[in-house]
Order: structure tokens, then C-alpha cells, then sequence
């Protein structure tokens, strides 16, 4: 980072490795220390963050086909880790991994920009599409987790962007999603704290951070190993 003025806030990586806490707590919670319920609070916090950064790495994406060629590839190789962790089987049909989510969410935005300014059925047709399988492919938070991704595409900048990304959080989350809900002085839809994420996410200062390729590399590579770390431990203990 020579000669890069460092600014104040939160990296790429920064929020990359927060991200990753997260998942791995919320996944231990869900395989190996059950009971502790904190754990998957902190965890809903996991896929909004994601799917600002896939937000910010399209923008900033020099090959837009590699990254959903990098996307899809990983999802693949993610696939059978994730069936092993949820189902104990090799093959779940009914719940495919998240990064299936983000990259309909990406192939989402990536139509909406291409078609930007070309109003017609068929840029209708096609997002219906996206969205419809997303719903029929029983994708990680679903539907609600495809407009998570468009929901910071649209509201990336502008005056009310915050308004715009905190009204959208709170209603595909805390108001949409269903789930398991915290007895609280009301039924609290645990899925609400991934409201939450928007705190990190807007301490983001738009740089990177150290560790470069190698720490994008390694985000990828840490989603299916520390899932079957995961399942090798619970069938250990």
C-alpha cells in the first residue's frame, strides 16, 4: 500500500475477515457447540456483507464474465461441503449453498446495468427469471437473499443511500424472511439482525487492505474447507 493515503474506516479486507468469523461461528453454532445462541445472531450478519462486497467487487471487476465464471466454479466445488454440513448426505436438493445466491444476484445487476435506460418486457422477463430460480432452486436466503444483492447495487450512492439500503434490509429481513424469532417482548425474527450488517458496512472506506489477491483468494477458498473442517470435527466428537 505505498503511497496509498490509508483512510479511516474499514477495508475490503477488513470486512472480508469479519465476514468470515461470522460464518464460522454461525456454522459451529449450526454442527458442533449447539446451545450457544449468540453465535448465529452474530452470524445473520454474514450474507449482507457479502453481497455489498460481490456489489463492490462488480464495479470494480476488469473481466465481469471471469467473476461469474470464478462464482459459479466455487459454488460448484462449495456444493457438496454444504449438503455434508446441513444434511449429513452428499446430495440435498432442497438448499443449495450461498454463493449459488450471490451469483444470481450478480447476474441480476449485471442485467440491470447492461439494460440500463432500455425499458421493456424483456429485461422484465429475464429478472423474473433470475428471481424465479432462485426460488425453485431452494438457493441460501432465498429470493429475499438475490434482492439483498440488488438492493446495494441500486442504492450503492447517491443522497439517500442509506435510507434506501436500510429500509430495503429491514423489510427483506426482519419483515420477509422467515425463520426461527427470539421471545422477546415480541417474537424478534432472528434473520433481523442481519440489519446489523449496514453498521460495518458503512464504516467501509473504500480500500482494499493488505493482503491483496491472496486475501480474495483465501475468502473463496475458506468457504468449502471450513465447512468440511466442520463436518470431519462433528463426526470426531
Amino acid at each position: 500500500m505505498s503511497g496509498t493515503v490509508v483512510k479511516r474506516g474499514l477495508t475490503a479486507n477488513t470486512l472480508r475477515i469479519l465476514a468470515m468469523i461470522g460464518m464460522l461461528l454461525d456454522h459451529a453454532w449450526a454442527t458442533v457447540v449447539p446451545g450457544n445462541f449468540w453465535m448465529t445472531c452474530v452470524g445473520r450478519l454474514v450474507f449482507p456483507i457479502y453481497a455489498f462486497q460481490l456489489v463492490e467487487g462488480f464495479f470494480h471487476s476488469r473481466d465481469r464474465k471471469a467473476y461469474a465464471k470464478r462464482l459459479l466454479i466455487f459454488a460448484l466445488v462449495s456444493e457438496i461441503p454444504f449438503n455434508l454440513m446441513m444434511s449429513g448426505s452428499w446430495f440435498f436438493p432442497f438448499h443449495q449453498n450461498t454463493i449459488f445466491t450471490l451469483l444470481l444476484g450478480y447476474l441480476a445487476i449485471w442485467l440491470l446495468e447492461t439494460r440500463e435506460g432500455r425499458k421493456g418486457w424483456k429485461t422484465a422477463l429475464l429478472l423474473t427469471g433470475i428471481l424465479l430460480l432462485s426460488m425453485v432452486g431452494f438457493v441460501d436466503y432465498g429470493w429475499q437473499g438475490l434482492l439483498t444483492v440488488v438492493t446495494f447495487y441500486v442504492f450503492r450512492e447517491g443522497k439517500y443511500a442509506k435510507v434506501g439500503q436500510l429500509a430495503c434490509m429491514f423489510y427483506l429481513h426482519a419483515f420477509l424472511m422467515e425463520g426461527q424469532t427470539l421471545p422477546w417482548l415480541f417474537d424478534l425474527p432472528l434473520q433481523s439482525f442481519a440489519v446489523l450488517a449496514l453498521i460495518p458496512i458503512w464504516l467501509y472506506n473504500g480500500q482494499k487492505g493488505r493482503g491483496g489477491k491472496a486475501m480474495q483468494w483465501a475468502g473463496y477458498l475458506y468457504y468449502p474447507l471450513h465447512m468440511v473442517a466442520l463436518v470431519v470435527l462433528r463426526r470426531l466428537i
